[in-house]
């Protein structure tokens, strides 16, 4: 059923606000001197951020909360030195180069002309002419996140960054794809393909833009204007809270509040809280047939207390990237011997993980057999990593294992074969 959309819902338009402090010749450089371009409020600022040492994001972020988080970022990709300038050039170009003056990014501009350029309490960077036609803006080119008052087109992304302290695009993507359809996907890295979409509104031929108003909703709608799909919600005010959306490194599109004041309504802690977010479970949604899951390969995937999907090693496997829970994992131990005459069956034993299931990993099946047949069919193979026992099934896995999960709706239990610790040989 299509909701009809009422006119408090519509976002601002960014021409409504005449705000300008950037004018022709203005710039910034990258240092300690921390310079910015701020909004009337002060609340959001544009300018450098240090990332890393001698590393810096040209960017947009929260201003007046201690976390300063950012919300749009142009070289996400490649982070510059210390001396790189931004600059809004006398014919309107703006440009970001670095210490030799060589060409990092640029903004794509309209024909209408640049007279100033300014940054709005909404979190939008505009350019515009002077009769505040908008030739850039930077919320048509969102990274990972949407803000009160945003609009994503059809063929609008957003695209996650590849970890917590990592903010170069990663392993998933968010997207109104030309067709109408809302959907997210995983990304086929190195690449920048589009691989497995493991959440969708299906609205292939009428969704035609996704807003994210004032009042705390994420809507689909048509052409018309009828709402096609709630998004997401908070209800709560932008006086009393910041707000954003952002598709976060681990694939879930997650609503966030941040009280403005201590005393804001909620008795809100002064940090970002969820509202809401898509999907509910992403360890059970993503079962691809190519691409290692949710988490990385030879890992699993469950949900915390707090619903965040935690990747984790099994036992007697460790992480590949330490700074990267997502990595995937390797193990700890030698191979199984192959040979006929070696086949070392007495130097390997179980670890029992119930609930536990890496799908579409597995190369040969069995069924109406026992768990200890099905283990004994595992240890004689030094090709099977993994054995899955459920309701008298017996499933074989190989490396590398993929789409790991724990969740009570999985049922039997993984046999995962490791090398007994005293049997260590390398």
């Amino acid at each position: 059923m299509l909701f009809v959309l009422l006119l408090f819902l519509l976002p601002l338009s960014a021409t409504s606000q005449t705000y300008r402090n950037v004018t022709l010749g203005s710039s910034l450089t990258a240092n300690n001197a921390n310079s910015t371009w701020l909004s009337p409020s002060g609340e959001f600022a544009f300018g450098f951020q240090q990332i890393i040492q001698g590393g810096y994001l040209l960017a947009i972020w929260f201003n007046k909360i201690p976390e300063r988080t950012i919300v749009w970022s142009a070289n996400r990709d490649n982070l510059i030195q210390e001396g790189s300038k931004v600059q809004l050039f006398a014919d309107g170009r703006f440009e970001l180069s670095d210490p030799r003056g060589q060409r990092i990014w640029a903004a794509t501009l309209s024909r209408v002309g640049v007279a100033y350029g300014a940054m709005l309490d909404t979190g939008n960077f505009v350019l515009a002419n002077n009769s505040s036609v908008v030739s850039w803006q930077s919320f048509d080119e969102p990274t990972d996140t949407l803000l009160p008052t945003q609009t994503m087109n059809q063929d609008g992304r957003l695209v996650s960054s590849f970890s917590k302290t990592n903010y170069s695009r990663g392993r998933f993507l968010f997207t109104l794809q030309t067709d109408g359809n809302l959907a997210s996907y995983t990304r086929n890295l190195p690449m920048d393909d589009a691989s497995f979409a493991y959440w969708s509104t299906q609205t292939m031929g009428s969704g035609f833009q996704v807003i994210f108003n004032q009042s705390g909703y994420i809507f689909l709608v048509a052409k018309n204007g009828s709402v096609l799909n709630f998004v997401a919600s908070n209800a709560v005010s932008t006086s009393q809270f910041y707000q954003r959306a952002i598709l976060e490194y681990d694939g879930v599109f997650r609503l966030y509040v941040y009280p403005k004041y201590a005393h804001s309504e909620g008795g809100r802690a002064m940090a970002w809280s969820t509202m809401d977010f898509i999907p509910s479970n992403i360890c059970m949604r993503i079962t691809q047939s190519t691409g290692s899951g949710a988490c990385g390969f030879n890992s699993f995937c469950s949900l915390g207390t707090d619903q965040m999907p935690n990747c984790d090693c099994p036992v007697g496997y460790s992480v590949v990237d330490p700074n990267d829970r997502m990595s995937g994992c390797k193990p700890n131990f030698a191979a199984q011997n192959c040979d006929e005459e070696a086949r070392e069956t007495d130097l390997f034993s179980f670890i029992e993980m119930p609930n536990t299931d890496w799908p579409l990993s597995d190369y040969a099946y069995f069924h109406q057999v026992t768990e200890d047949w099905c283990r004994q069919v595992c240890l004689d193979d030094c090709f099977c990593t993994v054995a899955i026992y459920r309701d008298g099934n017996c499933w074989k896995k190989k490396y590398p294992l993929s789409n790991g999960r724990v969740d009570s709706n999985v049922g039997g239990k993984a046999l995962i074969k490791i090398r007994n610790n005293n049997a260590t040989v390398y």
